[in-house]
């Protein structure tokens, strides 16, 4: 399954992108608004792919010229949500310019369409603004903040 917009290509992550997931779960803004999720190595990122994005429809994020900016997908299952989720991650140096918008817009019409979710639901830290205005942008609505079980910060939930 290949989505694409006017500007990006989103793709189904192979053990091929391993050193871009690395880079990803090793940014900064990875780190401050998803967390830390130990992977060190190639093979680690290797692994992570398999085992966390092959559960869920997901995609890297790609620019005209094919290079990895970012990723965005489904959360089927998530503990603590009542419907799935959708999420996404740029590289810090790819911030600001509209992808997330674009990725996460293309990203929830597939849900809705080939997945046929009717609700599907996001949740951000509680400070992350960047990330509620592309929530908001692409028409879900804040709800309330949350508590998710194993997660020692609080989440702002949204809904479309």
């Amino acid at each position: 399954m290949i989505l694409r917009t006017e500007r990006l290509t989103l793709t189904p992550p192979t053990e091929a992108d391993a050193a871009f997931v690395l880079e990803l779960l090793n940014d900064p803004g990875w780190i401050a608004n998803i967390g830390d999720r130990g992977v060190r190595t190639e093979d680690e990122a290797r692994t992570y792919i398999a085992e966390r994005f092959s559960k869920s429809p997901w995609f890297v994020v790609r620019n005209a010229a094919g290079e990895a900016m970012g990723m965005c997908g489904i959360v089927v299952g998530r503990e603590g949500l009542d419907s799935p989720d959708i999420g996404y991650a740029f590289l810090e140096r790819h911030a600001g310019q509209g992808y997330a918008t674009e990725a996460a817009r293309v990203v929830l019409a597939h849900a809705r369409e080939a997945m046929g979710l009717a609700k599907v639901a996001a949740i951000t830290s509680v400070d992350n603004t960047a990330s509620q205005r592309v929530l908001e942008k692409i028409g879900l609505r804040f709800v309330e903040v949350i508590q998710l079980p194993g997660v020692p910060e609080q989440s702002a939930y949204f809904t479309t």
